[in-house]
């Protein structure tokens, strides 16, 4: 580390991986400096992961109300009321709150933190404004950004971004995409009262989980009122009053108070320079890294959604990690991309980890698939129509768990668990070993003994 230089590491992006980079980096001796143009915590403290399911507890009131009357509580819905200025209001209290936790995270580890646009000149300069600034380390960690589709109206579709800041909620809205943005998003607008219609272009959603989970999911979003219309695609958004006309690829025209678009995410390199310099980007459009963070230019590193891993929080946080040690530690350390959990926060939730039935199978495994599906106690009740799904997917030959996947309540929750145990190798023997917590939804994971296929 050359003290000629301003700086031992820029991290260009506060965002998750980033803030981590610094913090990591910073604490094994490094002299750390970030730019961040917009918000601390970057997408998933701001506009993702945690004002996500905030709204996300908010649209499942509505259920609890419901659900009370078969528990002896007389909660008249009629006398209820929902008020969406007070839910942004409380969440923007809450998204400040994080905002200054990780300003002092970065302060208390002596980070400094540059407010303003960066781009890059050379290899070992970064400019932010009028200023620039030296450092032998260079990391591109600005994250990922929506796509809406080049359509007429496009200005009047609304992103996950702009839905985190709505002043009010429409009666009508069209969800467009298939992923687990549009999906959360048409549960939370449905539990809060809105009439949502999810559109994607494919025949079901949710493309790369298991098949089991995506049809399940389909049944239950279904029940809750949501309509769900596969095989088109929107191709025009016009503003008609204080509505939109949509015109749909299958001929028909529908009115709503709201367009959202989920239609997937970009890099967000834009205005770094990174082309000019040589750092190469792929077809899509994330720069392109080797197994250590590597850009094609020796100085310049990357990490997080714009190297085009999974858009998790928690991994650019491994991958921070990982690039800490190599960088002012010990040199050692690899990413391990297998069997990372994952939740989708729709209702009910889904978890899964490890491999799909349908990507064992391809690999060639010789299969034995554990699954169950029944109705949680706490709707026993209640009456709800609501049900769960487990599933494991075992190889027979070793015995071993490639996989599990939920649908249902707290399957996020109960998904953390279960991922420690396939990291680990378990077998399915071990799973039938291990005592069930009774009364409990997670226990059918040690208690399917036998296989459905």
């Amino acid at each position: 580390m050359s003290n000629s230089l301003d700086y031992d590491l820029i991290v260009i992006g506060a965002g998750s991986g980033g803030v981590r980079l610094a913090r990591m980096s910073a604490g094994r001796g490094a002299r750390v400096a970030v730019v961040e143009s917009r918000y601390l915590g970057g997408t998933c403290v701001n506009v993702g992961c945690v004002p996500k399911k905030l709204f996300v507890y908010g649209a499942h009131v509505r259920d609890e109300l419901e659900d009370a009357a078969g528990y002896g509580w007389n909660l008249p819905l009629e006398e209820a009321s929902f008020d969406w200025p007070t839910l942004v209001a409380n969440k923007n209290s809450e998204i400040e709150r994080l905002n200054g936790i990780y300003g002092r995270l970065l302060e208390n580890a002596g980070v400094t933190i540059i407010e303003g646009t960066a781009s890059i000149k050379d290899p070992n300069t970064v400019v932010v404004g009028d200023q620039e600034y030296t450092s032998a380390h260079i990391t591109v960690a600005t994250g990922s950004w929506p796509v809406v589709p080049d359509i007429p109206g496009k200005e009047s579709i609304l992103t996950s971004n702009e839905m985190f800041y709505l002043p009010q909620l429409p009666k009508q809205a069209v969800v467009w995409g298939g992923g687990y943005i549009a999906v959360e998003f048409a549960g939370i607008l449905a539990g809060l009262g809105v009439e949502t219609t999810l559109l994607y272009r494919g025949d079901l959603f949710l493309r790369g989980f298991d098949n089991d989970v995506r049809k399940f999911t389909e049944q239950e979003m279904r029940k809750k009122g949501i309509r769900l219309e596969f095989g088109v695609t929107i191709e025009s958004v016009e503003p008609d009053n204080s509505h939109y006309r949509v015109k749909l690829s299958n001929g028909d025209v529908m009115e709503t108070g709201l367009v959202m678009a989920a239609t997937g995410r970009r890099a967000l390199v834009d205005g770094l320079g990174l082309a000019e310099l040589g750092v190469e980007l792929n077809a899509s459009g994330h720069v392109v890294v080797d197994d250590y963070f590597q850009t094609s230019v020796p100085s310049i590193t990357a990490l997080g959604d714009v190297i085009g891993t999974p858009q998790l929080t928690p991994v650019a946080l491994a991958q921070a990690m990982v690039l800490s040690r190599r960088m002012f530690g010990d040199g050692e350390g690899e990413m391990d991309y297998s069997a990372i959990p994952t939740a989708v926060f729709c209702q009910p939730n889904i978890g899964t980890v490890g491999l799909t039935e349908e990507e064992a199978r391809d690999a060639g495994y010789s299969l034995r698939i554990y699954r169950s599906e029944f109705k949680p106690m706490k709707f026993t009740l209640s009456g709800r129509d609501e049900r769960c799904l487990m599933k494991l997917v075992v190889d027979d030959a070793s015995d071993r768990v490639l996989g599990a996947h939920m649908v249902g309540v707290d399957a996020g929750e109960i998904t953390q668990g279960i991922a420690v145990a396939i990291k680990a190798g378990a077998t399915k023997a071990q799973f039938d070993s291990t005592i069930g917590i009774h009364p409990t939804s997670a226990e059918e994971f040690v208690t399917m003994r036998e296989p459905v296929a």
